[in-house]
């Protein structure tokens, strides 16, 4: 299983109808998130197209609940700025999607956020971010979130426990290494490490380091 992350972006009101539909930004091109990641353009190309050859489009859900679908998505494109969606709350059939809908109008709730996997990055050192080259989308959701100009990432562990990578680089410099020794450790081994699909046989020795530096 590949890292899950999830991005969060605010909706404008304004986008959302009278008859359920809404619209808005799911993905900023070239926007720094917390962790040190920045979307490129073109990032998700190969996974719409995977959708689009299937016929299908992700779901609406709410706080990326897979049992609590409350549309359905009309368009998904990137665009200069980024990954724009369309959707549709089934208002009419759906008494959670009615619950939204007031919700969003009434300004209580204000983003979407998208669950993705990074498929292809590179990690630029001397500015020290990770350039997303590609990514899969999983779903997208309308989530509880507070206005924000800016895109929030929340990070979902690998199955079998790695942090993330600007956790891992934190722990060192808290163990007294410095910012460009950090960045060397972690191109050394952990980056290349965190982007297997399963562990490798030195993943006991890596959370063992991972373990003791968590310890001081």
């Amino acid at each position: 299983m590949m890292q899950t992350k999830r991005l969060d972006m605010p909706l404008e009101i304004k986008s959302v109808k009278e008859d359920g539909f809404f619209s808005g930004y799911g993905s900023i091109n070239g926007n720094l998130d917390s962790y040190g990641d920045v979307v490129m353009p073109g990032a998700f190309a190969k996974s719409l197209a995977e959708w689009k050859a299937r016929d299908r489009m992700p779901p609406v859900l709410f706080n990326h609940d897979w049992n609590t679908p409350i549309g359905c998505y009309t368009k998904l494109v990137e665009d200069e700025r980024g990954l724009y969606v369309e959707g549709k709350l089934l208002i009419d059939q759906i008494e959670k999607a009615r619950e939204m809908h007031a919700l969003l109008q009434a300004k209580a709730i204000d983003g979407l956020s998208i669950g993705y996997s990074i498929i292809r990055q590179e990690y630029d050192r001397e500015a020290d971010t990770n350039k997303l080259i590609e990514v899969k989308l999983y779903e997208i959701s309308v989530v509880i979130f507070p206005a924000n100009p800016e895109a929030r990432v929340n990070y979902v562990k690998h199955d079998y426990g790695l942090p993330s990578s600007e956790q891992f680089k934190a722990l060192l410099m808290q163990n007294g290494f410095n910012a460009k020794q950090a960045a060397v450790i972690h191109d050394s081994g952990f980056f290349s490490l965190s982007q297997k699909t399963t562990p490798t046989n030195h993943e006991s020795e890596i959370d063992e380091v991972i373990r003791i530096l968590g310890a001081n």
